[in-house]
């Protein structure tokens, strides 16, 4: 694993969320490099900030946005949350920049689009991740 001058290493290798177990091998299956990362970005946006009785601080506070009005102050607010916990808890990724939209809010979807760059081998990914803003009525 310790390809491109131990490139590989750097992106580490953990658990594979959700959790679930390998048929093949009876093992927890594990996610490694880029997956690893997209991952993570999936965790951060998705964790309620003060959700980890440990970690109170880690997550994105993007749910408090949940019953506000989609105007763009409150999209703008989402974009720049977004890009705040990322900045602070994915070491692993650069020039990250969020795009909220609100062209599915007639299905009560918001769209968040993550655009950025892995440090370590200076690719390009982007990650889609739907925020439904009726969850819980």
């Amino acid at each position: 694993m310790e390809e491109m001058g131990g490139v590989k290493a750097f992106l580490g290798t953990g658990w594979k969320f959700p959790v679930g177990i390998d048929g093949a091998t009876g093992r927890i299956q594990m996610s490694s490099n880029e997956d690893s990362i997209r991952e993570a970005v999936r965790i951060i946006i998705g964790t309620r900030k003060g959700e980890l009785p440990m970690h109170p601080d880690f997550g994105c506070g993007i749910q408090e946005y949940a019953f506000e009005t989609a105007d763009y102050t409150t999209l703008y607010s989402m974009k720049s949350e977004i890009e705040r916990a990322l900045i602070r808890w994915e070491p692993r990724i650069t020039e990250i920049e969020a795009k909220v939209s609100d062209e599915r809010i007639d299905q009560g979807i918001l769209t968040i689009q993550v655009n950025y760059v892995v440090r370590a081998t200076n690719n390009q990914y982007n990650l889609v991740y739907p925020f439904y803003i009726n969850e819980g009525e």
